[in-house]
């Protein structure tokens, strides 16, 4: 594989993992099951989640989703081992978010993840969420009201 290959291929992958967090923040279910493979796995261990093919992730993500208030998840860059059309990787993971039964969490997690290139590019073949640390104590924010923040005394012009 050439140099520039491996870049390509590492900067598709990147790509992808941030495609996935974008998808699941803006509630694109069909996009994010499009990110996996056509028989792709999605786990969640801790909770017992264990969801295969495209169809059930897209079932399973709206599900998720449907539980909580609001989620921010922020991932950040990790490993990626390039073995041809396959590779493997790592991603960190800091999210908080309230559910809708009022429980809050704050998690720090790794996503375990497998990719490999299809005729659509790198997808997942695999995503592992392993839980790292877990925060229980209540989240004191809000989501903002669209009335509050056009309310706000910014003058945009000072920005």
């Amino acid at each position: 594989m050439s140099d520039l290959q491996a870049i390509a291929d590492r900067f598709e992958i990147e790509a992808l993992r941030g495609e996935f967090t974008d998808a699941g923040m803006m509630r694109d279910y069909d996009r994010l099951a499009s990110l996996f493979t056509p028989d792709g796995a999605w786990r969640i261990p801790h909770v017992g989640v264990e969801i295969v093919g495209r169809e059930e992730i897209r079932a399973g993500i709206e599900r998720l989703r449907g539980l909580w208030e609001y989620i921010v998840q922020t991932v950040h860059p990790g490993t990626i081992q390039l073995q041809g059309d396959t590779a493997a990787g790592r991603a960190y993971v800091a999210e908080f978010g309230r559910f809708r039964d009022g429980s809050s969490h704050l998690n720090y997690a790794i996503y375990h993840d497998r990719y490999r290139r299809i005729p659509d590019g790198w997808r997942f073949v695999e995503r592992v969420y392993e839980l790292r640390y877990h925060d229980s104590t209540p989240l004191t924010g809000s989501v903002p009201d669209a009335r509050v923040l056009t309310s706000l005394p910014i003058d945009a012009t000072s920005l």
